[in-house]
Parts: C-alpha cells; structure tokens; sequence
C-alpha cells in the first residue's frame, strides 16, 4: 500500500507537526463539526468552541495517535486496536466520522503546511488516513 519512501515521508510530517498537535487536532475537529453537525452529537457533553480546553485536549490526543500509527505503520492493526476496541465498544462513533475526521485533517494540513504539502506528502497522508479509518472501523464488522 505505501511505499518506504512514503512511510518516511509520514513519520518525518508527523514528527514536524507534534509541536502545534493540538492546534491541528483541535482545527481538523471544528471543521468536521461545522461541516458536519451531526459528528457533534457525540461530544455533547463537551465544550468544542474554537480553541476551547476540551477541543485543543481532543485535537492533540488524534494527532498523537495519528504519529504513533505513522511510525508503527507496519504493525497498524495492533498499534490501533486498543483505541478500536474504545470507540467501538464503549464511545460507540459511527465509523463513517473516522472517515469525515480524516478528510478534515487532510484540509487542516494543508494550511498548516502549505507549500511543504506537496501532492506526494498529500498521496501518502491519504492513503495513511484510509488506512488508519479502516483500522478504527474493524471491530464494527
């Protein structure tokens, strides 16, 4: 699926970015709540205004996860499965949301990225995100 010069295109971006983790987590979140209302249902319980404790907190979790599953990318399945098991079993989302979710991120990674977001790092990061969507959607099969 993804090539070793892509794979160490990820971990490199994924690395770049952990320093503003949160601000990217916390933008790919508001913008799959804005452009997808319905995705909030299931963080009723939380504050998700625009750079709130709870989003920022939520946005740097995803983006630490999503590192992880970079630099264990051949292992993804078992990196994975403990935050599987959590959002299938306990959170119950709707898979279809990984897949809004990783839209937004790519968005999000565009403007933070800009120019270094070239259609390379753009292909690999797609194809990362399906994968890591597929991953957290397995135990709802």
């Amino acid at each position: 699926m993804l090539s070793k010069l892509e794979k160490e295109l990820l971990v490199a971006v994924w690395d770049k970015l952990m320093p503003v983790a949160e601000d990217i987590g916390a933008d790919a979140l508001l913008r799959m709540f804005t452009t997808f209302p319905k995705t909030k249902t299931y963080f009723s319980h939380l504050d998700i205004s625009p750079r709130s404790d709870h989003l920022l907190s939520h946005g740097r979790k995803i983006v630490a996860a999503l590192a992880e599953g970079a630099r264990n990318i051949s292992a993804l399945t078992t990196t994975l499965a403990p935050l599987s098991r959590f959002h299938a079993y306990q959170l119950r989302i709707h898979p279809t949301n990984f897949k809004l979710l990783s839209h937004c991120i790519l968005v999000s990674l565009a403007c933070y990225m800009k120019d270094d977001f070239t259609p390379a790092a753009h292909a690999a990061m797609d194809k990362f995100l399906s994968a890591f969507s597929a991953v957290l959607s397995e135990k709802y099969r």
